[in-house]
């Protein structure tokens, strides 16, 4: 199967393709040998395959590993071919649909997740937004993206969703100072924002973190990103959502969060920044 793919999504395949073109080589196996260990008429699959002009299929994977005597890396291998198969869902299927029906196929996702560690350099974190804010924030996603109307609903059921951190959801929020003063609406709303922060982090099941603007940084900052448990990391982009399985991808990530986090500042100091950034909304 041929399959559409970003320029990102292409790369991510044009490297699985590589390690089996590894693989085959150092198995000392031809295209042709290969293929036909196989079962797969010539050595045609087998080239469209190491050169990402087909996406094998995980029976394909496995089958190519049997025979080349590498079925200790199956299982990474597969994990790799999700990520292909997955990782960019694109925002014309939104154009269809609209943001209420992408807020509620999130929910099965929230509602299995024990540990949520998320890093924003520029927003405030759904699980912890208003819905004035909600409001505002998907308002300017649906007219940049030209989305039908059902911004309201779409809300609604984004602020439900927050009730996974009182039926044993954990949350580790990493924000950037800076997403403080990034206003999205009036002083009033704003103010209320950040007054909903400071009331969250004193919640048992939330640790909110900020990384103060002038803080000597050990890690840059980057793309926002969500991870769910160990299983899944979601990165929203203008023109898609990445999703991201592969084990040793998700480790990178949560290597990345834990040191944005050990720059961040919590309890009493990041009510300080936080203060201090509603202070600002009347100058």
């Amino acid at each position: 199967m041929r399959m559409q793919t970003s320029s990102a999504g292409q790369y991510a395949l044009q490297a699985l393709a590589a390690r089996l073109r590894e693989i085959r080589q150092d198995a000392n196996l031809s295209a042709h040998a290969l293929a036909q260990a196989c079962g797969w008429h010539g050595g045609t699959k087998v080239s469209k395959i190491e050169h990402g002009k087909q996406t094998p299929t995980a029976a394909d994977i496995r089958q190519w590993c049997s025979h080349a005597g590498a079925t200790d890396q199956v299982d990474d291998l597969v994990a790799s071919l999700r990520v292909v198969e997955g990782m960019y869902v694109e925002w014309r299927r939104m154009q269809r649909y609209g943001l209420l029906q992408l807020q509620r196929s999130y929910d099965p996702l929230y509602e299995r997740t024990k540990h949520f560690r998320v890093y924003e350099p520029g927003v405030i974190p759904g699980l912890l937004q208003t819905r004035d804010y909600a409001l505002a924030r998907m308002g300017r996603i649906a007219k940049f993206k030209g989305l039908p109307n059902d911004v309201e609903q779409a809300v609604d059921t984004r602020i439900a969703r927050q009730r996974v951190l009182t039926t044993g959801g954990r949350l580790h929020a990493v924000i950037e100072e800076w997403a403080l003063y990034s206003r999205i609406g009036s002083s009033e709303m704003m103010a209320s924002q950040l007054r909903r922060l400071i009331e969250s982090a004193a919640l048992p099941s939330i640790s909110l973190g900020v990384v103060p603007m002038h803080k000597e940084r050990q890690m840059w900052s980057g793309s926002g990103f969500w991870i769910f448990d160990e299983s899944k990391v979601l990165i929203e982009t203008f023109s898609a959502e990445l999703t991201i399985v592969q084990p040793r991808e998700i480790a990178i990530y949560g290597r990345a969060h834990a040191q944005l986090a050990e720059m961040a500042s919590y309890g009493p100091q990041a009510r300080t920044l936080i203060n201090r950034a509603i202070d600002a909304l009347d100058t």
